[in-house]
């Protein structure tokens, strides 16, 4: 079993930054994402979970064994860092076998080893190359293949795509995903990009100034947000929150919004973004400026005069004060 827990940890230096007793589990066999902003936490979490940071207070096991004050190489697990951290002067397959060949395992396993990871992570035919005469995805590649070959049962990743272009982001995602839900592997991966977490994920924490925001399956996270702070850090374009009539806070999401023709809410057309697919609506109405998302080509001019709705069972309530969610259900009428 290769489930990891962490218990009331705290970490700060001199009192400032870090985490503050952070609890939570990630179950044996599952993906979970650390996600928010810089300086939330979460890349601090990861370095704890690895043992590259001493915890101040609290606990951390893995697989049932306690960790806490145990180094990186004792606690059986492998990483991916955001740099490749790549030896330039040796190829692919060097690189790869690096760890193997520190811990002094045999050539023949090694071998074996490298065959079956090569071919996993699509690098067989580079196997010869030296990183310099790959491409990002490749090299990303690479660094997949040495945290595979270790068969750690446990894989940290601290933001592995973010410095591939957009369509290599998506395949990387997909092949990652693939492989963890492949291999068993218990992955904790870090990450400021809601798109990776929604779509990796089997459960996504949030995190704000060391502390959790919200744990819950990406779903969650998106249809039953517990915070102001988390409606709008989830979802593309993120959640409407204006001011509302009872001096609370309204959330909508900009798909849940819909030109009507009466009984809506007025507001004026300020600037029309067109996707292709769908078209982004900005509106000026009562409370503050709304997104309203459109299927297709929207036409209506800055300035044109409308109406719009949306269902009770769409809308959340937040307290202006806390930004907790209050509640659902509320009438544009």
């Amino acid at each position: 079993m290769s489930e990891i827990v962490v218990n009331a940890v705290s970490k700060s230096w001199g009192g400032v930054g870090g985490v503050d007793r952070i609890s939570f589990k990630a179950e044996a066999g599952t993906l979970l994402v650390l996600l928010g902003p810089s300086g939330c936490g979460k890349s601090t979490t990861l370095r704890l979970i690895a043992g590259l940071e001493e915890v101040d207070s609290g606990t951390i096991t893995i697989g049932g064994r306690d960790v806490t004050h145990l180094s990186p190489a004792e606690r059986h697990i492998s990483m991916v860092f955001q740099s490749y951290a790549l030896f330039p002067h040796l190829n692919v397959a060097e690189n790869i076998i690096f760890g193997l060949k520190v811990r002094r395992v045999g050539r023949a396993e090694r071998d074996a080893r490298l065959k079956k990871v090569a071919d996993i992570v699509g690098l067989t035919h580079l196997l010869e190359r030296k990183p310099s005469q790959l491409s990002g995805g490749q090299r990303q590649r690479v660094a997949l293949g040495r945290a595979i070959i270790a068969e750690a049962p446990v894989c940290l990743m601290d933001e592995p795509l973010s410095n591939l272009d957009a369509k290599l982001r998506h395949e990387m995602r997909t092949e990652i995903r693939s492989l963890q839900q492949r291999l068993g592997m218990t992955m904790v991966y870090v990450t400021h990009d809601q798109t990776e977490a929604m779509t990796m994920a089997d459960r996504v924490i949030l995190m704000r100034d060391g502390h959790i925001e919200q744990n819950g399956a990406p779903h969650e996270l998106y249809n039953q947000p517990e915070s102001d702070f988390t409606a709008r850090f989830i979802g593309t374009p993120p959640m409407n929150i204006i001011a509302w009539r009872d001096g609370s806070l309204l959330g909508v999401r900009p798909e849940h919004i819909s030109l009507v023709e009466r009984d809506g809410v007025a507001a004026t057309v300020k600037a029309v973004e067109y996707l292709g697919a769908d078209s982004i609506v900005l509106c000026d109405m009562e409370g503050g400026t709304v997104c309203v998302r459109q299927t297709g080509y929207c036409s209506l001019p800055a300035g044109a005069q409308v109406e719009l709705g949306w269902q009770n069972c769409h809308t959340h309530l937040f307290d202006k004060d806390s930004g907790k969610r209050r509640m659902g259900g509320v009438s544009p009428h």
